[in-house]
């Protein structure tokens, strides 16, 4: 099976490729134009245990899934807590990179305090989700913020950050901690925690 994906942004393509992949097909090709659509398509294949090979095409990317889904694929491991009935842990989504709507200066240093307390905390995050200019902060060079993703990330909370909002801001080369996502993989996470937080 051909999906033409050119043109079209993060998750849709993911999106795309995980609808055919589940109603069957065990041969997919989809061609993209852009990296973080072929990270995001390889991280899809790996999560569903399929062989996935992905090639610099003349116009694009071309990202080549076989294999049948393995419901019990878990190649990339999730945090390690609590769970109840109404979820998994809790979500942080960070949608700025500041708190509040006051002062600039003020908002980004109660945000820089606000993951210090996080990463020091016994109960981390199950993950923590960077959209908008939230991405400006694992992609910037305040040394604090990148030690207590670190430290969070060493604790177990996984850490996902939005690649269209990295493209957009020309932060895609700078990042410095956690994965570049998509909106599908990060409202999942959020579908999933037994509570979401946002900062």
């Amino acid at each position: 099976m051909f999906i033409y994906a050119m043109g079209k942004a993060c998750p849709t393509p993911v999106i795309l490729a995980k609808k055919a992949l589940e109603e069957g097909c065990t041969d997919l090709i989809i061609t993209v134009d852009n990296e973080v659509a072929v990270g995001n398509l390889s991280r899809l294949g790996n999560s569903m245990g399929l062989s996935v090979e992905a090639e610099k095409a003349e116009d694009g990317y071309r990202v080549h899934f076989q294999g049948t889904p393995d419901p019990n694929a878990a190649p990339q491991p999730m945090p390690a807590v609590s769970c109840s009935s109404s979820g998994c842990g809790y979500a942080v989504f960070i949608g700025k990179d500041r708190v509040g709507e006051g002062e600039g200066e003020l908002g980004y240093n109660l945000m820089k305090m606000a993951l210090y307390t996080l990463s020091q905390s016994d109960a981390v995050p199950a993950s923590i989700l960077f959209m908008n200019s939230g991405v400006k902060l694992p992609a910037g060079e305040e040394q604090q913020i990148i030690d207590s993703l670190n430290e969070m990330i060493a604790k177990g909370t996984e850490v996902l950050v939005c690649g269209t909002c990295l493209n957009f801001y020309g932060l895609a080369e700078q990042l410095k901690v956690g994965t570049v996502s998509n909106m599908y993989d990060i409202l999942s996470r959020m579908q999933t925690a037994a509570k979401v937080i946002s900062l």
